[in-house]
């Protein structure tokens, strides 16, 4: 006789809810990360807040001293928020703030990078945690020791170069010497140039570090050079946190103040030279006039603010986008 077994299937377990299966998602399951989800939401939010509460500030105060401007505040070349009627404009402070970051952008940012990639790839284990050492400790540096190394040592040694660039290249107008004192949009760039090397060095040295091991043994068992293990496997993997490095060191360039105040000569007049005293830039603008402004020149000095305030977030959404666009260089999925 056949005995046939009825197997029961066991009965279901019961579904979390939707609530239940998001936080379980979070990993706040328990009170411990409950408390953390909380706090860590919560600082998102307050520097949101924070951001905002500066931003309304600046702009009510701008529009208190942009009403009573009776010159173009975007175009004008002038700055006297004390006259009558008061005329002030950002043209020059905005030129020069823009060309001294570019220029020192265009100096620190390739110098940055040899740096980062002679510690992570060339140097010898005993060479590059000095030099490394070496690297953070010049970050840490306060920007007044900056400005008064360039006030009293750099100012003067750039006489011999402002006469080189003049003698080769003055023709072109753009690099033109009339014998001043070397206290110019140029020596400003030169500065923030060293100022911000430290910092694009050592973000982007510790985004050299990442690069994943197998990538490079891999280029170098198919006969690579180390030139093009780096050429192709290096700097696309820290593509990205180059540009991230590069942001920082634009945004403290585009911020500076006392160093700029201190071997920029600003003069509210743009030259077509950049090796020639004038312009001036918004943080040092700002710095100088301050204390002396009355009611109506501290609303028009934190109305240029507010454009300062603008030009940075431009700057780091343009960065971001940029890195979300070579997100598959970030190394994220590797």
């Amino acid at each position: 006789m056949d005995i046939t077994t009825q197997q029961t299937a066991p009965p279901p377990l019961p579904q979390p809810s939707p609530a239940e299966q998001k936080r379980a998602a979070r990993g706040a399951t328990r009170p411990g990360d409950r408390i953390f989800l909380g706090l860590s939401r919560g600082s998102g939010i307050l520097v949101l807040v924070i951001m905002a509460a500066i931003a309304a500030f600046l702009t009510y105060r701008a529009v208190l001293a942009i009403s009573k401007d009776e010159a173009n505040f975007f175009t004008a070349f002038e700055w006297n928020p004390a006259g009558i009627p008061p005329q002030f404009g950002i043209a020059v402070l905005a030129f020069g703030t823009v060309v001294s970051s570019i220029i020192a952008m265009i100096i620190a940012v390739p110098v940055a990078v040899g740096i980062a990639l002679f510690i992570t790839h060339y140097a010898p284990r005993r060479l590059s945690g000095p030099i490394a050492y070496v690297i953070d400790l010049l970050a840490a540096v306060p920007s007044i020791i900056y400005g008064l190394w360039g006030a009293l040592v750099l100012v003067p040694q750039l006489v011999g170069l402002y006469g080189w660039l003049d003698d080769y290249l003055g023709w072109t107008g753009i690099l033109e010497w009339n014998d001043g004192a070397p206290r110019s949009l140029f020596t400003v760039g030169i500065l923030l140039a060293i100022m911000i090397l430290p910092i694009i060095t050592s973000v982007s040295r510790e985004v050299f570090d990442q690069v994943p091991r197998m990538h490079q043994e891999a280029a170098l068992a198919l006969g690579a050079t180390r030139w093009e293990v780096i050429r192709m496997s290096v700097l696309p993997f820290g593509r990205s946190g180059v540009i991230s490095a590069s942001m920082l060191g634009l945004g403290r360039a585009l911020g500076e103040t006392m160093a700029v105040a201190m071997v920029l000569s600003p003069s509210f007049d743009i030259n077509a030279s950049l090796l020639d005293p004038g312009g001036g830039t918004f943080a040092q603008n700002i710095a100088s006039k301050f204390n002396e402004a009355t009611e109506m020149g501290r609303d028009a000095l934190i109305a240029s603010g507010l454009v300062l305030f603008v030009i940075t977030l431009l700057v780091n959404g343009a960065a971001r986008l940029i890195i979300a666009r070579r997100k598959e260089y970030s190394g994220a999925n590797a």
